[in-house]
């Protein structure tokens, strides 16, 4: 186990969100500050006056949503040029994260995802002309969506939200299917329940199209069924293959996993400090304690502690992650090719 270099770039005022545009970085939060790649940072003279605190941008750069991950309120942009307003329901709010993502769907159409009529009823919009691309009566459960992210195909759609009681889950849902039939939208989608039935999901991630990286927390368990391959058990990183409908690789492992980013066969947690972790054999690859981020895990609860903000290269050489002071860049290890993994379990 080791770890690779970091650069620190200094910023003026605290980091809010980060996304990169070729070598430079932006924070689009406050009205595009840019970093360029010497690590200087440009102020952009735009500001907004309400409080947003995050932002996720859409795959061709051109449009950006600005939110308020503990909030209702959030703003669609084209470049910096305000679209429109956007809403969710004020019910429980302020106890976990807006759900909302910008992403492209296997045409190549961005569209906007996000639950802006109720928390448990997910809608599709066409980015670009604000067209509802999920039309019909729906039949919602009682799910509170959060932490929305599109596979990079764009043809699934996953949700880490949470059911009342607290506890954690995760849906995975067939986008492709639900612009026919949006009521696909309000099952259990394409993860069934019993293949985590003892654990709460703490956070997921996309490897890629077919294969989603869960972490559970710390909750009760059967015994009997920890053992269990098919079962995803409590203090476990494990990835589901949606086309084999099983676990391909499934570890306990005895770290903190809060916000999870996909890196090849790996998985990048930001729990406490960075760590690298290879998905099928769950050994930790590098480590980064040096860089401080938040202790957050889950999508819902305490409202103190803020989701880390960072930002994967797209061509996966770099993290940047934000500090009190700045930026940390950190240059990751490249992912080893390998052939395809078999199936490994340990606790």
């Amino acid at each position: 186990m080791g770890s690779t270099g970091v650069v620190r770039w200094k910023a003026t005022g605290k980091v809010r969100s980060l996304a990169w545009d070729g070598e430079d970085l932006v924070d689009r939060v406050d009205g595009g500050r840019r970093w360029t790649s010497d690590g200087v940072e440009h102020p952009s003279g735009r500001m907004y006056a309400y409080p947003f605190d995050r932002a996720v941008v859409s795959p061709s750069g051109r449009y950006t949503v600005a939110y308020t991950e503990r909030g209702t309120k959030a703003l669609l942009l084209d470049g910096q040029r305000i679209v429109r307003e956007l809403n969710r329901s004020c019910y429980h709010a302020k106890d976990f994260d807006y759900p909302v993502v910008l992403g492209a769907l296997s045409d190549g159409r961005e569209v906007l995802v996000h639950c802006p009529d109720a928390y448990e009823v997910i809608e599709v919009e066409d980015v670009a002309t604000g067209e509802r691309l999920t039309h019909g009566e729906r039949t919602p459960t009682d799910v509170f969506h959060s932490r929305l992210a599109m596979s990079p195909d764009g043809k699934r759609l996953l949700s880490a939200g949470w059911l009342w009681s607290p506890f954690g889950i995760a849906r995975v849902y067939d986008l492709e299917r639900a612009l026919t039939e949006p009521t696909v939208l309000d099952g259990e989608g394409l993860l069934p329940s019993w293949s985590w039935v003892d654990a709460e999901i703490d956070a997921a991630c996309w490897l890629d199209g077919d294969r989603l990286a869960v972490a559970t927390g710390e909750d009760e368990a059967d015994d009997d069924d920890a053992d269990d391959p098919a079962t995803l058990g409590p203090r476990h990183l494990g990835v589901w293959s949606l086309s084999e409908q099983r676990w391909l690789h499934r570890h306990q492992l005895e770290l903190p996993m809060g916000t999870l980013i996909g890196h090849g066969d790996g998985v990048i947690v930001l729990c406490e400090h960075p760590r690298l972790i290879d998905a099928p054999t769950g050994a930790v690859l590098a480590e980064w304690p040096e860089v401080g981020v938040s202790p957050r895990v889950g999508s819902y609860g305490v409202r103190h502690v803020p989701t880390p903000v960072a930002a994967l290269h797209p061509d996966g050489s770099r993290l940047a992650v934000a500090q009190q002071d700045g930026i940390a860049i950190i240059a990751l290890p490249q992912p080893a090719s390998r052939p395809s993994p078999e199936e490994s379990f340990s606790r």
